[in-house]
């Protein structure tokens, strides 16, 4: 009979033995909302110019302090499945518009929050997702209202005109440093920008970081910055032809295996000489074709560098294979598998290659000062590691930037203007509807309140007061009106000139919004029990470990 009495009943009978399985509003809605709630509970401090650092110890050990809300979900390895679709949005963002992903975990979470609140009072989560469907395509439509006239055409290689565009995005990440960021970033962007801008591509602006200095030692380079020394005593060459050699600057050893048989000692002298003459007649050959600097992307052999000397040719070698394709893309070289004299067509060329030192760290850097350039380096100093990852990532952020403004160069006030003008027409809206929507509108138009709430908690200012004075603002006509962080004070934004890209606004809007409905969406979950074997997150572990190496 005992026995009897433990038999599963329900689903549980139909499922294997270990599965879970919750549904209903308290059991599956409710605790969705509410990981996904803690989730932006953590990002939202670090929203904003003023936004706090996060200091994450990922599973190796390594370090990340950063407000970059992108860095700090990859690092966070989530497991809930509601929470990690609000991380897969945020990605999205990431690699759609390379900022913003802040916004869409925050107002995604906020959305959620809200939904919580019509669902204690009744609402069924259908109706709040037809709510929130409806506000979201008004808010599109309110947003393209609210483009700044005159933004729809913008000169990609105008320096000025790239740095309005590009502040807010860096200031999110560095801010009181994106005066010098921006313009270091400006400038790399718009010398490697092609004819059509459309076509600019993230890969052909590189980062280099050194140790030591500050800031404003950081330079730019118009071409490409290695951190590695040339192999041989030739350190430098002015207006060179360069041969690429991805297999290597070796003597080969022969697909075939053979047996030398020698008699007498004449003939294996004779047999060590073949060998010299062979790699010389190759280097000779090489250098006779005009080359004065070969690349190898393996190794060099003794007896081929003795003769490269000896041809006055300077040998760099460049292990990552991509790290050699950008290579060959900065010099306009092709490059050959194995060691044979290359045709002209196939040399690339390079103002100068020299060895430098920068802050005790030997680099080698490739210039082509010449236009057509398809790579530059921003060559960042500071003072500690994380400050420069730090300071890459705000990079970052500002090529994506640049290259989401040479595909849709719109702006719409920043500084929370934009969001208290939707929140505000959106609530008229809401007004106007009829039947249960409405209340999901509103509560939509709400949402949008966190943005200056969040930018005056994190600045330490009175958020009630800056909100009531913004709407005061825009209910008078000045759809302008936005926070100014220094003062503490609303201003004009055209004023404090804090302009944020329309497609960054809109990209993270529809994501949160997505986001937040499929999670709405979800009633029941059904959990297996986790496989056997080693735990997942171990093996992960292990393997990242090897890639490190």
């Amino acid at each position: 009979m005992v026995g009897m009495s433990m038999q599963p009943y329900g689903i549980q009978s139909m499922l294997k033995e270990g599965y879970r399985h919750l549904s209903g509003l308290d059991e599956a809605v409710i605790k969705n909302i509410e990981a996904c709630k803690e989730l932006s509970t953590i990002t939202r401090t670090s929203l904003g110019p003023n936004g706090m650092n996060k200091m994450v110890i990922n599973h190796l050990d390594k370090l990340f302090v950063t407000s970059d809300a992108g860095t700090i979900v990859n690092e966070l390895e989530i497991q809930h499945p509601a929470a990690k679709l609000l991380v897969l949005a945020a990605k999205a963002q990431q690699e759609e518009i390379g900022d913003g992903a802040n916004l869409v975990i925050s107002f995604a979470g906020e959305l959620l929050q809200n939904a919580e609140e019509l669902i204690r009072m009744g609402l069924h989560p259908s109706e709040i997702i037809s709510g929130y469907t409806k506000a979201i395509n008004k808010t599109v439509e309110i947003l393209e209202q609210l483009v700044e006239s005159g933004s729809q055409t913008m000169d990609v290689r105008n320096k000025d005109e790239v740095i309005s565009r590009m502040r807010a995005a860096v200031a999110s990440k560095q801010f009181g440093q994106e005066e010098i960021i921006c313009s270091l970033v400006a400038d790399a962007c718009i010398q490697v920008c092609p004819k059509n801008p459309t076509n600019f591509n993230v890969d052909n602006v590189r980062v280099a970081k050194l140790l030591g200095g500050g800031l404003h030692n950081s330079c730019i380079v118009r071409g490409m910055v290695m951190k590695s020394d040339a192999v041989g005593s030739i350190k430098r060459m002015e207006k060179a032809k360069v041969a690429v050699f991805a297999g290597g600057v070796d003597t080969n050893a022969t697909e075939t295996k053979g047996t030398v048989l020698i008699h007498s000692a004449e003939q294996l002298e004779n047999y060590a000489k073949t060998e010299e003459a062979k790699v010389e007649e190759l280097i000779k050959a090489v250098a006779e074709s005009g080359a004065k600097v070969i690349v190898s992307g393996g190794s060099i052999g003794e007896m081929a560098l003795h003769f490269c000397e000896r041809y006055k040719i300077m040998v760099l070698k460049i292990s990552s294979k991509f790290e050699l394709r950008r290579f060959c893309r900065t010099a306009g070289a092709v490059a050959h598998l194995k060691l044979s004299r290359p045709s002209p067509d196939d040399l690339g060329y390079v103002d100068s290659i020299s060895v430098e030192e920068i802050g005790g760290v030997t680099v080698t850097i490739a210039r082509n000062e010449e236009g057509g350039n398809s790579i530059s380096t921003v060559v960042l100093r500071g003072s500690t590691d994380s400050i420069l990852d730090d300071l890459e990532r705000a990079v970052d952020d500002g090529v994506n930037t640049y290259k989401a403004m040479c595909r849709d160069s719109r702006i719409v006030p920043g500084a929370a203007a934009t969001e208290i003008e939707l929140a505000q027409r959106l609530k008229e809206y809401a007004n106007a509807e009829i039947g249960l929507d409405k209340y999901a509108i509103s509560k939509y138009a709400e949402s949008f309140e966190f943005v200056p709430k969040t930018l005056a908690d994190n600045s330490g200012l009175n958020a009630m007061e800056i909100i009531a004075a913004l709407y005061t603002g825009h209910g008078s006509g000045n759809a302008k009106l936005g926070i100014d962080l220094e003062e503490g004070a609303c201003k004009d934004v055209s004023e404090t000139k804090v302009w944020d890209l329309f497609a960054t606004k809109l990209f993270a809007l529809k994501y949160a919004s997505d986001a937040a409905c499929t999670v709405l969406r979800v009633d029941q979950i059904i959990m297996a029990k986790p496989a056997g074997g080693p735990r997942r997150d171990a093996a992960a572990a292990a393997g990242a470990g090897a890639e490190e190496d």
